[in-house]
């Protein structure tokens, strides 16, 4: 079992930038695939970003493109997620997830294949 822990989220004006990263323990995140979502209140949770394992290959939400950026650091097990040019209807919590697929070549917005997801931190963007 591999525990993700997110962190980063805050309170920024619309427009601002803000880096989530999403800290693995226990179990290497290497070989697998990793995932960003977001749930805004009485929202379903939706994809945001993906990336593959090695970093070659990344796949984000059309709301998305071209204002966030998903990396990884294999060497210290964190994903990112850098954040600009932040729109209130970004606000959501967002989470990380680990896609349940060994070193899968492809990736996924849907929710049912990743299998292990951390906590999630609030990200409020004002006006």
């Amino acid at each position: 079992q591999v525990q993700l822990v997110e962190s980063g989220g805050g309170l920024v004006q619309a427009g601002g930038s803000l880096r989530l990263s999403c800290a693995a323990s226990g179990r290497t995140i290497n070989s697998y695939a990793m995932g960003w979502f977001r749930q805004a209140p009485g929202k379903e949770r939706e994809f945001v970003a993906a990336i593959v394992w090695s970093s070659v290959y990344t796949y984000y939400t059309d709301s998305v493109k071209g204002r966030f950026t998903i990396s990884r650091d294999n060497a210290k097990n964190t994903v990112y997620l850098q954040m600009n040019s932040l729109k209130p209807e970004d606000t959501a919590v967002y989470y990380c997830a680990k896609d349940k697929l060994f070193r899968a070549a492809d990736l996924s917005s849907v929710e049912s294949r990743y299998g292990y997801w951390g906590q999630g931190t609030q990200v409020t963007v004002s006006s």
